[in-house]
C-alpha cells in the first residue's frame, strides 16, 4: 500500500461518485442474483458456466479458473463440488500434470447455460444497459476501461 504524509480525503463529488458506484454495485449484483434464483443459481454458478461454456473444449484448469473468476483455489473447490453435485461440471485429471485438475462443463451445464442465458441478459438489459443511452455507455466504458486495467495489472499484489 502506498504511504503518503498527509491523507488526501475525498471531495464531494468524489465522495458522491465513490457512494455511487458502491451502490449500483451491490444493488446490481442483488438484483442479477435474484434474478437467476429460479434456476437455482448463483452469480459465481452463472460466472463458472460462461467460462466453462466458452473455453476451449468447455474445460478449465481448476487454477485457470479460479483466477479468472477472483476465488481462492479452496472456494472454487467448493464451488465446483457443489455444481459437480447438481450435474453442472465434473472434474477431470489433467494428463499431463497429475496434480492437476480440470473443470469440465457437463451436457446439463450446456443446456441450463443455453436455458439461463437468454433471462440473464434480460435482466442486465433491463437493470444497466437500458438506463444509459448510447453516449452515456460509451463514456461509461471509456472511464471504466483504465480502472479495470489498473486492477488487472495489480492482481495478486497488495
Amino acid at each position: 500500500m502506498e504511504t503518503e504524509t498527509a491523507t488526501r480525503w475525498l471531495s464531494d463529488a468524489e465522495q458522491r461518485a465513490w457512494r455511487t458506484h458502491l451502490d449500483v454495485s451491490r444493488l446490481l449484483t442483488h438484483q442479477l442474483e435474484r434474478d437467476l434464483q429460479p434456476f437455482g443459481l448463483t452469480m459465481n454458478d452463472y460466472e463458472i458456466l460462461v467460462n466453462l461454456s466458452e473455453a476451449e473444449d468447455q474445460r478449465l484448469r481448476m487454477s485457470d479458473l479460479a483466477s479468472l473468476t477472483l476465488q481462492s483455489k479452496s472456494r472454487l473447490s467448493h464451488q465446483i463440488t457443489r455444481m459437480e453435485t447438481a450435474g453442472l461440471v465434473q472434474r477431470e485429471n489433467c494428463e499431463s500434470d497429475r496434480r492437476g485438475l480440470f473443470a469440465v462443463l457437463t451436457d446439463l451445464g450446456g443446456e441450463t447455460m443455453r436455458k439461463v442465458a437468454p433471462y440473464h441478459v434480460a435482466s442486465v438489459r433491463k437493470h444497466f444497459m437500458d438506463l444509459l443511452t448510447p453516449e452515456a455507455l460509451a463514456e461509461l466504458h471509456a472511464a471504466l476501461t483504465p480502472i479495470a486495467d489498473h486492477l488487472r495489472g495489480r492482481r495478486g499484489r497488495p
